[in-house]
Formats: structure tokens, C-alpha cells, sequence
């Protein structure tokens, strides 16, 4: 009976242990090829621990209410909820297919989840807790990306493999355009005045520009290779882009629409995060397991941080806003 005891304890604590406890400011890393989120210590950057989560994980994203942190396991199929201050997962929601990127719309009704592998994009209606299917929606090819308009009635989303961009009507659930841009289209984001989507172009070295409501290209910004991934300064006028290939992040001017500079940042550089006092920024690097922390002022590299295999989202609740 003591050895049983014993034995039951000692899962008991094994079972706990799997879940490691973080800190306030905890920075979360999705290592998307070891299936596992790594906790750092946003001030030091000490590692808090590591626990595996499905299969692929990729992006990430709060719910509206700041209350979990959504993980999407693209190959797992499912949506995992985390204590956005500690990283302790909340619970999982099984058979949501292929979860590659997901988004709320502004307004909060909408949940949209691209699949990457299966080539569709699914929308469901969402009620401020639950989460409920309104249409799988088939699209060419390779979904990846997704961005939304101020009064939440559309969503865009980039098709990596028909180097396209859709933009659905949410209210119906329907493609209403389809226009083609560059080579490998990524990340995607609505400007701050919501009169221009920018386009990451991973296949070359530009961001394009499209008036969404004439579905016509408007400029194309020069950045680096492997143009992939955006992430707002929080000053409703410019965001980062980071750029894979050249191993740069630029700094776009969404009124004047340039390139206004440039950070060099090693590894692949792709998502990012912004301390809320606008001075630190976080991007993962997908080529050489590591974090880089960026002095925003000095545009310079002041740590690097080994973390796992293709790291890919970081988060921490402290974040600078997002438009």
C-alpha cells in the first residue's frame, strides 16, 4: 500500500512537473518543428521550461479578452488555451483542422482559421467563449496568412501556392475577389487608416500594396529577400517586416508607404513581438534555434537566446498594441 502510495505521488508530482511554472512577463516561443512552447523570462531571458503541445505548432494569438492565449497545432488539429501570464495550458479543443494561422475579427463575432495544408480557409461565429462552425471555405492553394477591414465584413487571406490573395465576406462566407500578387505571398496586414492591405512578397524582396476595395496593386515597397511577416509599432502609422532571406527586419511607413529602415537581425527572422513600452522588440529565427531581443532605438541586436527546432510565434502579455 506505501509503494502504491508512493508510486501515485510520484506521477502526481511527474504530471506537474511536465507543465513548468513561468513567471509575470513571461515570453512564449513556439518551437514548430519540436512541438513544444518554450517559456522565457522576458527580463533575463532565463529559460522557464518546456512542455510539448500536439504537432506544428506555428502562430498564436490572445483571445479578445486577454484571458487565454490561443496556440494553433496545425498537424495536431487543435486549438490549445494557455494562461497568457504563465503559460500553463488552460485546456485544448480538438477537431479544428489544420489550424496554420488564426484571427478574431475587430469586432470580435468572427474566428478565422486558415489551413495551410488542407487549402481552405474556416470561419466560425464566436460568441465571446465558444467557438462555432459557419463554413469551411475551399481556396486554391496553400492558405496562409490572414488580415481583416476596420468594420470586420471582410477577411484576406495570401495563398502561398497560387501566389493570390482572397477576400472574403464574412457575413456570407463567401470569395468575393480573387487577384493574383507576387511570388509566395505571406504575411498580410490592413494599414491603420484601412485603406491599404500590405502583402509580404517571401518569394522576393517587396512588400506589396493593394487597395483592397478596387483589388488593384497600388506600390510595391522595396525590402529585403524572403519578405515574410509583419508586426505593428503600436503608433498607428508604422510596422516591422521581417525578412527570412536577408536576414533583415525594415521598418515601413504605412502613410508615406517607404521602407524607412532597416535592422540587421541573423537567423531568419519571422514573427515578432513588441514590448509595451515600444522600446524591445522579440523576433524568432526560424534557421538557427534561436530568439533575438532588438533594442528598437539603437536597431540593434542585444541577445540572442537559444530556444528549439523552427522557432516560429512568440508572444508575452506586456505587448505594444497592434494597430
Amino acid at each position: 500500500m506505501l509503494r502504491s502510495f508512493r508510486k501515485l505521488v510520484l506521477s502526481s508530482f511527474c504530471l506537474l512537473s511536465a507543465q513548468p511554472a513561468a513567471q509575470a512577463n513571461v515570453v512564449v516561443i513556439l518551437n514548430s518543428r519540436d512541438a513544444t512552447v518554450q517559456l522565457l523570462d522576458q527580463a533575463s531571458g532565463a529559460d522557464q521550461g518546456t512542455f510539448a503541445v500536439g504537432k506544428e505548432p506555428h502562430h498564436l494569438m490572445a483571445t479578445p479578452d486577454n484571458k487565454s492565449l490561443i496556440v494553433a497545432s496545425s498537424v495536431g488539429n487543435e486549438l490549445i488555451f494557455l494562461d497568457p501570464l504563465t503559460g500553463k495550458i488552460q485546456r485544448k479543443l480538438s477537431d479544428v483542422l489544420d489550424p496554420y494561422q488564426i484571427g478574431f475579427s475587430p469586432n470580435q463575432k468572427w474566428f478565422v482559421s486558415a489551413s495551410l495544408r488542407l487549402d481552405r480557409v474556416d470561419i466560425y461565429k464566436y460568441d465571446g467563449a465558444n467557438l462555432a462552425l459557419a463554413k469551411r471555405i475551399p481556396l486554391p492553394r496553400l492558405p496562409s496568412h490572414i488580415a481583416f477591414n476596420a468594420d470586420s465584413t471582410m477577411a484576406f487571406v495570401t495563398q502561398q501556392g497560387s501566389d493570390q490573395v482572397s477576400g472574403i465576406d464574412l457575413n456570407t462566407q463567401t470569395v468575393k475577389w480573387t487577384i493574383p500578387v507576387g511570388k509566395l505571398p505571406a504575411g498580410i496586414v490592413m494599414t491603420p487608416d484601412n485603406k491599404y492591405l500590405l502583402v509580404g512578397i517571401m518569394g522576393s524582396d517587396y512588400v506589396e500594396v493593394i487597395d483592397w476595395r478596387t483589388q488593384k496593386t497600388v506600390k510595391r515597397i522595396k525590402a529585403g529577400d524572403g519578405t515574410h511577416n509583419f508586426r505593428s509599432l503600436g503608433d498607428k502609422r508604422h510596422v516591422f517586416v521581417s525578412n527570412r532571406v536577408s536576414n533583415t527586419i525594415n521598418i515601413i511607413d504605412t502613410v508615406t508607404l517607404e521602407n524607412v529602415g532597416t535592422i540587421n537581425v541573423p537567423g531568419g527572422p519571422d514573427c515578432m513581438e513588441l514590448t509595451n513600452d515600444g522600446k524591445t522588440l522579440w523576433a524568432t529565427l526560424r534557421w538557427i534555434k534561436k530568439v533575438a531581443v532588438i533594442d528598437v532605438q539603437s536597431r540593434k541586436v542585444i541577445k540572442l537566446i537559444p530556444v528549439g527546432r523552427s522557432p516560429h510565434g512568440v508572444f508575452f502579455a506586456n505587448a505594444a498594441p497592434r494597430s
